[in-house]
């Protein structure tokens, strides 16, 4: 019988993971049949990547796209899955009030936990050579201060990002700037970097003492093993971007390939089924509602 998907809160899968010594492992989507992929590959939480969302769109992650437009995105892949998204909200679209206005519409949404970073707006995607100036410390504060006082339900969880490293200002800056985020409220902080190596994050984890949950987004250094990470105070692992990368690759080739071959013999024990595809779509389910 087809029943509405129902799912955990964020903060709750992050609490069961860390009893259990373990990081929540987030893969990183743009639409709900990434969401769905990534949870049937076991992972924990889908990341509703502002790079992906804007990427799927031929966009430039440079806050392009509306706040609307990345719910839209958001909501569409909460609704299929059993397991939280957590939304990429860029700097917050704008001002305060945009915050407060991102949170409401946000939690009604049904998403659960959101990450917004410390940057201004407009914001640049954080590997690109650019400049990637920072939000006066107080300023970006202030923006906590407004998101968790706009939140209606106890779950929802807010995750302060610095971009105090991808802006080169060091691990004391971003230290600094992680001790007032939680002082203002934020319920874990993320800790970004762009580096082609772990240290200078693990110099970061050896300064914060544990004080709140910290998460990692390894793009650049991906050879760090999650029982690793753990082990070296991580909480949540976001592997951002590697779906869409794999999409990419995968689509390429095989695009190519047909055009090469003027037929699709040779793919068809290589790509899903038409029936996987049936499968994902849920169509059982919504084909015995049809006849109820």
């Amino acid at each position: 019988m087809f029943k509405p998907v129902s799912y955990p809160s964020f903060r709750s899968v992050l609490g069961q993971r860390r009893a259990l010594s373990q990081a929540v492992r987030v893969a990183g989507a743009h639409d709900a049949l990434g969401g769905r992929l990534a949870q049937a590959a076991g992972f924990d939480a889908v990341w509703a990547s502002s790079l992906e969302v804007s990427a799927a769109r031929c966009l430039p992650d440079a806050s392009v796209l509306t706040m609307t437009e990345y719910l839209e995105a958001a909501s569409h892949t909460q609704k299929a899955l059993g397991i939280p998204v957590v939304a990429d909200v860029d700097t917050g679209y704008g001002n305060n009030l945009n915050v407060a206005h991102m949170v409401h519409e946000y939690e009604a949404a049904g998403i659960t936990a959101v990450c917004m970073e410390d940057k201004l707006f407009p914001k640049m995607n954080s590997f690109v050579a650019t400049s990637h100036t920072l939000l006066d410390t107080e300023e970006y504060c202030s923006k906590v201060r407004v998101a968790k006082n706009a939140q209606r339900g106890e779950d929802f969880f807010f995750i302060a990002r610095t971009e105090a490293l991808i802006d080169g200002l060091g691990v004391e800056v971003a230290l600094e700037r992680c001790h007032a985020y939680v002082d203002a409220g934020a319920d874990a902080v993320l800790i970004h970097s762009k580096a082609r190596t772990k240290d200078q994050v693990l110099e970061f984890l050896r300064g914060w003492q544990d004080r709140a949950p910290v998460v990692v987004v390894p793009t650049t250094y991906p050879d760090w093993h999650a029982d690793d990470a753990v082990k070296d105070g991580v909480s949540t692992i976001i592997y951002a971007n590697q779906g869409l990368r794999a999409t990419v690759s995968a689509l390429r080739d095989t695009y190519a390939s047909i055009l090469s071959h003027g037929e699709t013999t040779h793919l068809e024990d290589k790509i899903a089924s038409v029936k996987d595809v049936f499968a994902l779509q849920r169509l059982a389910d919504w084909q015995e509602l049809e006849s109820a």
